[in-house]
């Protein structure tokens, strides 16, 4: 397989959750969210404006400027790893996995960057639990983190069958 077709690929897929990222941010802080306030949906997602200055799921938040640039230069240097593996990717899936992390990790590293924390808003809850709010990013990075481990067991049985 053409490695230059299965990045070409990824890099399509992290250019569109990048940009779906980006908008449904911009919509929900510049038109959604004035005044910030919670708005029902549903009985069990709310959209709601939160700013992460932490991890995934608010892990290390800290108001530290410190954190929010060694986040961001960690993230860069993850993104830059994976457009490697990316560029290796004998597998479209792979590349694919690895674009929808990579465009959900350039959308959070925008918003470090630029607001000096991760936009958040959407809020679902069930049984009065409430998942950590989270946006696009985060469903591109989860989904393509899925994939990744799909795939290492999908392979890993193919190798043992052949």
């Amino acid at each position: 397989m053409d490695p230059t077709r299965n990045m070409r690929l990824g890099m399509a897929v992290a250019v569109l959750i990048g940009g779906l990222d980006l908008v449904s941010k911009w919509w929900i802080v510049d038109k959604v969210m004035q005044p910030p306030r919670m708005i029902p949906v549903t009985s069990f997602f709310n959209l709601v404006l939160g700013h992460n200055r932490g991890v995934s799921f608010g892990m290390f938040n800290s108001d530290n400027p410190m954190g929010r640039w060694l986040l961001t230069g960690l993230a860069v240097a993850i993104v830059i790893g994976l457009l490697i593996w990316m560029w290796r990717a004998d597998r479209a899936w792979i590349a694919i996995a690895l674009g929808l992390i990579v465009g959900g990790a350039v959308g959070n590293v925008y918003d470090r960057v630029t607001i000096g924390a991760v936009v958040d808003f959407l809020d679902f809850h069930a049984a009065g639990y409430h998942w950590p709010t989270f946006n696009i990013a985060d469903i591109g990075i989860t989904f393509g983190a899925i994939g990744l481990i799909w795939d290492s067991f999908a392979h890993r049985a193919d190798e043992a069958d052949g």
